[in-house]
């Protein structure tokens, strides 16, 4: 491992050489490219000589406990060895997780799609509420939550929405949230008090680049319409609505939130792109379909991943076993109890694999 971090090392001086080139800074590709992956180095870089520090000044602690020739001395000496010792120990920990496999998505916005499920109207309205929860939580972290599609119901539900994250690491965060959602509560619509249990469908994809997802124009059939909704005085007078079907796939999406045509093809587009390179991410994971499964699930959204039980105020996630009695918190957008646990998971389920990897 210390041979592999050495090498990291070296390839980041490498890239800030390169950075301070002319060429470099001409190239504006290769300069975006060298910078994030000087980005994503550089907490490795900074830790191996965090540890680098720490082993040279046990090592030297060390010697002077073995030949010092006071006997306090020497003392001190063993005890800033043990402390050296114990902080490059915790160093070395540390790094395992940071060279663990890295998802190369983890670092773009995502685009998430919420479904109405198993239900009827109680899921439409329970999308409505998970709609909101994850607007709550974009705002608590600094993210930008941008509207790409909607199709609501009479009762203020959404039969699917369609929405926009746009924040530092969203996606690192905001992947664990791919699954069923099932609801457990007494629906407004129910007038003799039972309980009903509905569910919802989640769809959290990395937003696609141009060059993760290469469309050509001709496999597109665009057409215009005129925007639906509940009726008002926002409904549009012109066909400002697009509707993008790519032939190879039968993929289609829809966009019609914004009044103008382009703004509307361009946020569709966003989606489509999202779609495909999920389209592919899945046959590659269809293909690996030998390795070891996460402790935390594929994501796939035929999981139910968890349960929000309002007669309890509990929700709990499935994956880890982790109950919390704090629905209202929850769906006011406190999700980091939940997501930090479930990435804690993640992680040592990879140190899990890496070890039994490199035990065969």
């Amino acid at each position: 491992m210390l041979e592999k971090l050495k090498s990291v090392e070296d390839r980041f001086e490498e890239i800030r050489t390169q950075l301070c080139q002319p060429e470099t800074a001409a190239d504006v590709a290769r300069s975006t490219a060298l910078l994030r992956e000087l980005k994503r180095i550089t907490p490795v870089v900074e830790k191996y000589r965090e540890y680098n520090r720490n082993a040279a000044a046990a090592e030297e602690a060390r010697a002077l406990a073995e030949t010092g020739s006071d006997k306090d001395f020497r003392a001190l000496a063993a005890e800033e060895f043990e402390a050296s010792r114990a902080l490059a120990e915790k160093n070395l920990e540390e790094l395992k997780i940071l060279l663990l496999p890295r998802d190369e998505n983890d670092d773009k916005n995502v685009i998430v799609e919420i479904r109405q499920s198993a239900g009827g109207e109680e899921s439409a309205l329970f999308a409505g509420v998970l709609y909101r929860m994850y607007a709550m939580y974009a705002e608590s972290r600094g993210w930008k939550t941008d509207l790409m599609s909607e199709n609501p119901t009479q009762l203020g539900g959404y039969k699917e929405v369609c929405f926009m994250l746009s924040g530092e690491a969203a996606f690192s965060r905001m992947k664990f949230e791919s699954g069923v959602h099932r609801v457990q509560r007494i629906p407004v619509t129910e007038s003799n008090g039972k309980i009903q249990t509905s569910t919802v469908t989640v769809a959290v994809l990395p937003e696609a680049d141009d060059v993760d997802v290469k469309i050509n124009p001709a496999d597109l059939q665009i057409d215009t319409f005129r925007s639906s909704g509940a009726g008002g005085q926002h409904i549009n007078k012109t066909e400002s609505a697009i509707r993008i079907t790519h032939l190879p796939t039968g993929t289609v999406v829809e966009c019609q939130d914004e009044r103008s045509q382009f703004k509307n093809k361009d946020k569709a587009m966003k989606v489509l792109r999202a779609r495909l390179l999920e389209q592919e991410r899945e046959k590659q994971q269809s293909a690996r379909a030998g390795e070891r499964r996460s402790q935390v699930g594929t994501g796939d959204r035929s999981e139910r991943i968890r349960t929000y039980n309002y007669p309890q105020s509990r929700v709990t996630d499935h994956r880890i076993g982790l109950t919390l009695y704090k629905l209202d918190a929850v769906l006011n957008g406190s999700l980091d109890e939940l997501i930090d646990a479930l990435i804690t998971a993640d992680t040592a389920q990879k140190l899990k694999n890496e070890e039994t990897s490199a035990a065969e």
